[in-house]
């Protein structure tokens, strides 16, 4: 991992694993980008399915912001999933996404726009990054609709829809979004199975082709800036 970042000029990482310890170790490796540490609300793969709704996890996640890392305290919560948008409802989903607004930590979201909505009806002032911004090919023109709705959302642009063309170049509505929002948009690797791995130096050298067709500053933005801007780094 740290060769391949090292290899594809990546300065910082948001970092998180199942289970958390994978993280931990990130953040103590000699030689590491900055790690921004996350924690992940899974202990193995079950608790995808009922994390949102188990006391369990809240209670990890406060273990473990009490603990934090070598690279120092966590700064957010997630990747986590909602795969059905009511279990953002759930009394855990609803209890993180409140502590997450006391705490001043970042929220990470894989769901849909529905779900979004809900979280931020619990914790209207928490900062969120959307993973993929929306799951299933999100409507262009809905993810404008919420960015306008709710200025503490940012966009993670990882494994979207509709993002490029067959080319690789941008497509002219995400230009139209990437141009109108220049500062809630940030890129990441989605790197879950070992075999993203192996495409890790791909994927960002094709990050760099679409991000050529923005001007520099906002390319800048996208590619490192917002991210910095966001973890005040």
């Amino acid at each position: 991992m740290l060769a391949r970042f090292k290899a594809a000029g990546v300065q910082g990482v948001l970092a998180n694993s199942r289970p958390n310890e994978g993280t931990k170790a990130l953040a103590a490796a000699h030689g590491a980008p900055r790690v921004l540490p996350f924690i992940r609300l899974y202990r193995n793969r079950a608790d995808y399915a009922n994390w949102f709704e188990n006391p369990e996890i809240a209670a990890m996640v406060r273990a473990e912001l009490a603990t934090g890392t070598a690279a120092g305290p966590y700064r957010g919560i997630g990747e986590f999933h909602l795969y059905d948008a009511a279990n953002a409802d759930g009394a855990v989903a609803r209890e993180l996404a409140q502590l997450a607004e006391q705490r001043g930590l970042v929220l990470l979201a894989h769901c849909d726009d529905e779900a979004i909505e809900k979280l931020f009806a619990h914790a209207p002032r928490v900062r969120w990054i959307w993973a993929h911004s929306g799951i299933g090919g999100v409507p262009e023109a809905r993810v404008r609709e919420l960015l306008v709705r709710h200025p503490s959302l940012m966009g993670e642009l990882s494994y979207r829809p509709g993002l490029t063309e067959a080319d690789g170049r941008l497509s002219p509505v995400w230009r139209g979004l990437l141009n109108e929002f220049p500062e809630r948009f940030l890129i990441g690797s989605d790197t879950w199975v070992n075999q993203r791995w192996q495409y890790y130096g791909a994927q960002m050298q094709a990050y760099r082709v679409w991000l050529g067709d923005l001007p520099p500053a906002l390319a800048q933005r996208i590619a490192w800036g917002n991210a910095a801007r966001l973890f005040d780094f």
